[in-house]
């Protein structure tokens, strides 16, 4: 093979990674109407959009939903964070607070829409087992108290497989399951994606536009900035490792979602 046609298919593909962009940024707002409408039964805008992104430590909204975040303030909506520890494993709790505060800064969310819980029996660890009936019943308080009409969460990989990540999206899917969410809500899990995939950065993008998905949220270069910046937030986690991530990984460019479907709405949430 040629080194002329060597640069003629990189070139190809970057220059399809662009266009694909682009095409995300002129119709990102049709296809999350339509993404609420469909699933909520309503008309809605960007304005009328109520969404909560539900971590379990700080530096997950940008590992994992910087992507989102951007996308969804630029839309109007107003966005919410609930994380469900402050990250205490290495005991930097109270510092980890204020770097999830100045990181959420740097993507949009003000302070009084970031709710961090410190709850004994809810610590960062791995190896902990968190209770469903105790995140669940946490969640629920939260969506009852700010009527939200999107929730965003872990799929049952978690992403990275942890245990705190898959123990969210089961007390979310129990809510789902037993009919505790309002009729206007939807529901949406970030997908997992395979090891090679995760850290194809942006090169991994025509995959994510081909590949079926209920939700696409994609930034460009200015948006990779602002999450890059989010995450120079928490200095306590700046390890080797994570610059490798924050460079390679392709969560720092897109998220897909899928729906977590509900059941019989036996319940309602008031």
């Amino acid at each position: 093979m040629s080194i002329y046609l060597v640069v003629f298919i990189v070139l190809s593909y970057l220059a399809l990674i662009k266009c694909i962009y682009y095409r995300h940024r002129r119709t990102f707002a049709k296809s999350f109407a339509r993404v609420v409408n469909v699933l909520s039964g309503r008309g809605t805008d960007g304005a009328d959009v109520r969404a909560l992104v539900v971590t379990a430590h700080p530096d997950d909204e940008c590992l994992f939903f910087a992507p989102t975040i951007i996308r969804l303030v630029e839309f109007n909506a107003s966005v919410h964070l609930l994380c469900l520890s402050e990250g205490n494993y290495y005991k930097h709790g109270a510092q980890r607070k204020q770097e999830l505060l100045d990181s959420c800064a740097v993507l949009g969310i003000p302070a009084s829409r970031i709710t961090i819980i410190d709850h004994a029996n809810l610590p960062d660890d791995p190896k902990a087992d968190w209770s469903t009936s105790l995140v669940s019943s946490t969640i629920a308080k939260h969506m009852r108290a700010h009527s939200f009409n999107m929730v965003l969460t872990f799929d049952g990989r978690g992403v990275s497989g942890h245990a705190n990540h898959v123990a969210i999206h089961k007390a979310v899917r129990h809510l789902a399951n037993t009919g505790q969410v309002p009729n206007d809500c939807c529901l949406l899990s970030l997908v997992t994606v395979g090891l090679l995939r995760k850290y194809m950065s942006f090169l991994e993008l025509p995959l994510s536009w081909l590949l079926p998905s209920c939700l696409r949220c994609i930034i460009g270069s200015q948006g990779y900035k602002q999450a890059k910046a989010a995450m120079l937030c928490h200095r306590t986690q700046l390890l080797w490792f994570r610059y490798l991530y924050v460079t390679f990984s392709r969560y720092m460019f897109v998220n897909t979602f899928q729906v977590i479907p509900q059941g019989p709405k036996n319940l309602k949430i008031y």
